[in-house]
């Protein structure tokens, strides 16, 4: 799972899965999921994150994998 914001934009893609995206829906003003071929959710599309989401900080809890942290 990749977190990825985009300051230009004021967008956060919430990546799921590497599986590409066949299929979108807006869920509602400015959020979208994305699916796969097989209808799995493969991310999350938020514009205007910074009013939507708490950027600022982010918890992980007991995640059972590695976490990597990209400077950008």
């Amino acid at each position: 799972m990749k977190l990825n914001y985009h300051p230009d934009t004021d967008s956060l893609y919430i990546d799921l899965s590497e599986q590409t995206s066949v299929e979108s829906r807006e869920i509602s003003e400015g959020v979208v999921l994305d699916y796969d071929a097989e209808g799995n959710l493969v991310g999350i599309d938020i514009d205007n994150a910074s009013n939507k989401v708490e950027l600022h900080k982010l918890t992980v809890s007991k995640l059972p994998g590695s976490i990597e942290t990209v400077a950008g």
